[in-house]
């Protein structure tokens, strides 16, 4: 019977003709590590591996870099039901191809209790079997992010955080300044009375969006109308946006703006021939309305591809990591249009501050 003997890294070094350090640091090495071998020298070991189908132990890999090449992905709340789905499938899209393209696998951590009480620190926890983790949501746990910082543990989160007894590292979108454009297309467009559906905070990603649009406002235009939550009743909307004589009505959920659109519709009021309609991202499919809102993309896929490149140079290199804020493109939409000639301001009170 043949021989087959397992290779060694001695073998490959031989066939090679470098050491067996070389070899090892092809492997395992760092990024910035191995960008310092010449490339024809990484091209002849790479060369060898292909042709003897060496593979490493992927045991002896992880001894020699105290790494099990294993990412943990913790979300705050349930990542699969459909309520949920639309926001997180393009985050977990991103970050699944960028851990294949690191040669990462994906612990997602789902045994940190249910619903609300979901913790990264939940009783039997096992997160220390990742090398590193990924933490997304709508809203963090703030002492649970304190932690984070305070421990010598590699994380990333993806949305942009408030530091935490020291900076977060994040990816996040910049919903400041994608909203802030889309008031002033509005303004460009003569509208001067504006409405806001949606609340101020606490959220960073909610409280982002409120100052891109209060910081637009200036001395130009007013707040005609804020209605300080999400999914109201649509009639109770639409009858406050038009009371308000707004020309403009901006929403922090798309859900909310498809259930105004299509009620509007039902009673012949035009959008945006009597009043326009803008959305401030989303986390549901836009495919859900026929209509196409006036609006921003959130580049969901790309923080997730970006958070996990900033997990995995973090875990191999020891950085603290940066803080990025990716820009949310543009969508021209239908429901932007010119600030009506007159509008009919029925407004005898003020309006300001509607929380119902």
């Amino acid at each position: 019977m043949a021989n087959h003997k397992r290779l060694t890294q001695n073998d490959i070094a031989r066939l090679a003709g470098v050491s067996q350090a070389t070899v090892s640091l092809v492997l395992n090495g760092a990024p910035a590590t191995i960008a310092r071998i010449p490339a024809e020298t990484r091209e002849r070991v790479q060369e060898v591996i292909r042709k003897t189908g060496y593979v490493a132990d992927p045991i002896a890999r992880r001894m020699a870099k105290g790494l099990n090449r294993i990412l943990g992905v913790f979300t705050y709340e349930p990542a699969f039901p459909s309520a949920q789905a639309d926001f997180f499938t393009p985050f977990l899209l991103g970050i699944e191809e960028e851990a294949q393209q690191q040669a990462y696998d994906l612990l997602l951590l789902t045994s940190a209790g249910i619903g609300n009480d979901r913790k990264i620190f939940s009783e039997g926890n096992r997160l220390r079997i990742a090398d590193g983790c990924l933490v997304l949501g709508r809203e963090f746990d703030r002492k649970e992010l304190a932690r984070l910082v305070s421990e010598d543990y590699p994380f990333v989160a993806i949305g942009r955080r408030d530091d935490a007894g020291g900076p977060v590292p994040y990816v996040g979108g910049d919903y400041a300044a994608g909203t802030r454009q889309l008031v002033e297309d509005a303004m460009m467009l003569g509208h001067s009375k504006l409405a806001y559906i949606g609340p101020a905070g606490p959220a960073e990603s909610i409280a982002d969006r409120w100052r891109g649009f209060s910081d637009a406002l200036g001395t130009a235009a007013t707040l005609a109308l804020h209605i300080k939550a999400v999914n109201r009743p649509a009639e109770k909307i639409l009858d406050a946006i038009i009371e308000s004589g707004a020309t403009v009505a901006f929403f922090i959920e798309l859900a909310d703006a498809v259930r105004v659109e299509t009620l509007a519709r039902e009673r012949g009021i035009g959008v945006p021939e009597v009043f326009s309609m803008v959305v401030l991202g989303s986390h549901i499919r836009a495919g859900r309305s026929p209509v196409r809102f006036t609006s921003y993309e959130i580049p969901r896929e790309e923080m997730g591809r970006q958070a996990t490149a900033m997990l995995v140079n973090r875990i191999e290199t020891g950085s603290l990591g940066s803080q990025i804020l990716l820009k949310c493109q543009p969508v021209k939409g239908e429901t932007l249009g010119p600030a009506p000639a007159a509008s009919t301001d029925k407004s005898k009170v003020n309006k300001t501050d509607v929380t119902t």
